[in-house]
């Protein structure tokens, strides 16, 4: 089968053919339709993960996948041959990823139906960024009324929690360069989003709008440290980025470190939301299998949202 790999790290990623994966016990075949990038995938290719995970050469990259159940290893219940399912490939190394024609991903965890009226880019997007997104502000346990400040808004997790956040009622100040990311990001919710400028002086903009402080940050891009300024006391921090309690100054700002957890009733609670129009994945550029340098070009660009990858 045709995948998206490395044979070392660091180097390019680049599509070769590899063998098609067969599902062992617990695990589902499933045929890619769709998949989309995440950091990781542009973490392992730049080596910045050696000696973290083990790395499995040929090294298949991605996460995200959404196809078709095509076989079943034994004990698997609850899913069928023909079945449409989405997820995160779930393992303890990297190298058996989603961004190929075939993937196997174990049954019990990380995978879920798609439902009716979720088109399968969307649900291909969905998994890692929704996940993380809805991880962090349960995390911080974001309240209605309560302000909170996203850094990092004009990203694939970003942008969903700018939405995600709104919808909870809450006052949602996010993170973005002038011009385009803005522009995208105002548009992702219905609901009002200030919009601050990273590039400048985020203390006296974020200041400006929260005089005492934001009750919460999504540590997902920028100085974690910086933030935590910008958090007023007995405020909370949930970080993607490796932000850890001792790095933050004074002892009334909680910090959550965030390892996003795709279970499957999460998944399938995303799904409902996409599908009545409570949550939109922004998907903004899509590209084939053969054109993954392109695409991971675009991913280093802060291309804003998500980009998905064509796989069959």
């Amino acid at each position: 089968m045709r995948a998206i790999t490395l044979e070392s790290v660091p180097s390019t990623p680049a599509v070769a053919e590899v063998d098609t994966p067969r599902p062992e016990a617990g695990e589902v075949l499933v045929k890619v339709a769709a998949a989309s990038l995440n950091g990781i995938d542009v973490s392992t290719a730049a080596g910045y993960l050696q000696g973290l995970m083990e790395h499995r050469f040929p090294l298949v990259l991605g996460k995200d996948f959404a196809g078709t159940v095509e076989g079943l290893g034994e004990g698997v219940e609850g899913f069928a041959v023909g079945d449409a399912v989405f997820g995160v490939v779930m393992r303890s190394y990297l190298g058996a990823g989603s961004l190929a024609e075939y993937v196997t991903a174990p049954a019990g965890h990380g995978v879920a139906p798609i439902p009716a009226g979720l088109e399968v880019a969307d649900a291909a997007a969905l998994g890692v960024a929704g996940a993380t997104a809805v991880d962090s502000l349960n995390a911080v346990a974001l309240a209605e009324g309560e302000t909170v400040l996203i850094s990092g808004a004009a990203g694939g997790v970003g942008s969903l929690a700018v939405q995600l956040a709104a919808a909870r009622g809450a006052k949602v100040i996010a993170t973005a360069r002038p011009g385009t990311q803005t522009d995208f990001v105002t548009g992702l919710t219905g609901a009002e989003v200030h919009v601050v400028d990273f590039t400048g002086d985020l203390h006296a903009q974020v200041r400006r709008i929260a005089p005492d402080g934001v009750d919460a940050v999504l540590h997902l891009a920028g100085d974690g440290a910086q933030l935590a300024e910008l958090v007023r006391p007995g405020g909370r921090i949930a970080s993607t980025t490796g932000l850890t309690q001792d790095a933050v100054k004074g002892p009334d700002v909680t910090v959550h470190t965030i390892m996003a957890d795709p279970t499957a009733p999460t998944l399938t609670a995303l799904a409902e939301q996409v599908v009545s129009g409570a949550l939109r994945v922004p998907v903004t550029a899509s590209y084939p299998l053969e054109k993954a340098t392109e695409a991971f070009a675009a991913f280093g660009a802060s291309t804003p949202g998500k980009i998905a990858i064509a796989c069959s």
